[in-house]
């Protein structure tokens, strides 16, 4: 249902997924770092086009959007609720989820929607915790498209984050001053 819902969704739009099947087999239970966040939009676009690669996946969000009151659309989506004024070991907990349910787990490094400086690092020590790839999705406003085209073997924290700096330096966010390419 979710794959027909989001085929309809992007023909509609006129949205083009964009990874080839060798791409997707690999990118499953990986660490997939979701770039650039510039709007809320970006989640449904991510969302609709891991269903249409038909890659099982989840995400972390505030515990707030898996509350009784969203009647668990959030929860339906994938989303993993995440109480962020308790100190949980979340590298640990997604760590032990990547090993156990084989899945995709989607990170927005940026960690906020507006412009940052400095991209958060958890999905790195997520991917050597449970010892697997990180693969690299998009939003791309500029053509239209979105989707995974690249897999990547984490080695030092600086060498991954200049790989995807490099990677992520075309990519076209729907607010693109909101998004800094240059992941220190």
């Amino acid at each position: 249902m979710k794959y027909i819902i989001s085929k309809l969704a992007f023909w509609l739009i006129g949205w083009k997924v964009v990874a080839s099947k060798e791409i997707i087999e690999k990118a499953k239970n990986t660490v997939t770092v979701a770039a650039p966040h510039t709007s809320n939009f970006d989640t449904f676009l991510a969302l609709a086009a891991f269903w249409q690669m038909k890659l099982p996946m989840k995400f972390l969000i505030k515990d707030f959007y898996t509350k009784w009151y969203f009647f668990g659309l959030f929860t339906w989506l994938g989303g993993i609720g995440v109480n962020r004024s308790q100190h949980n070991n979340l590298v640990d907990l997604s760590a032990k989820l990547l090993k156990n349910d084989k899945i995709n787990l989607i990170i927005s490094p940026e960690g906020t929607r507006s412009r940052t400086n400095k991209w958060k690092s958890g999905f790195y020590y997520i991917a050597k915790k449970a010892c697997v790839d990180i693969s690299l999705g998009f939003v791309d406003y500029k053509n239209k498209r979105t989707g995974v085209v690249k897999i990547i073997t984490p080695t030092t924290l600086e060498e991954t984050k200049a790989e995807l700096t490099d990677f992520y330096k075309d990519i076209h966010g729907r607010y693109p001053e909101k998004f800094n390419p240059n992941i220190s």
